[in-house]
């Protein structure tokens, strides 16, 4: 058997000296059904942090628009707000 065949393939972590400033804060909408105790639960959020607004920004274009993956007509349900580590 080759061994290979379960590698995940690499991915480069990006290489940055400014600190990862800006983010965004992931929640489920109420009427989620992934918000279920059995699933994620009602209280889960994600935060994912970057660079610089322009990254940011892309970001959060990229996670709204209907993904490839994804069945015709879907679109994702998460509520997705910007954050700022200073709080501004």
């Amino acid at each position: 058997m080759n061994n290979r065949y379960f590698e995940f393939p690499e991915r480069p972590m990006p290489l940055t000296t400014s600190p990862r400033r800006y983010g965004l804060r992931f929640r489920l909408p109420p009427d989620d059904p992934m918000r279920a105790p059995h699933l994620l639960g009602p209280d889960w959020t994600a935060v994912r942090w970057y660079a610089s607004l322009e990254e940011r920004d892309r970001a959060a274009e990229d996670i709204a628009r209907e993904q490839p993956y994804a069945r015709a007509g879907d679109v994702p349900s998460l509520l997705v707000d910007p954050i700022d580590r200073d709080g501004a």
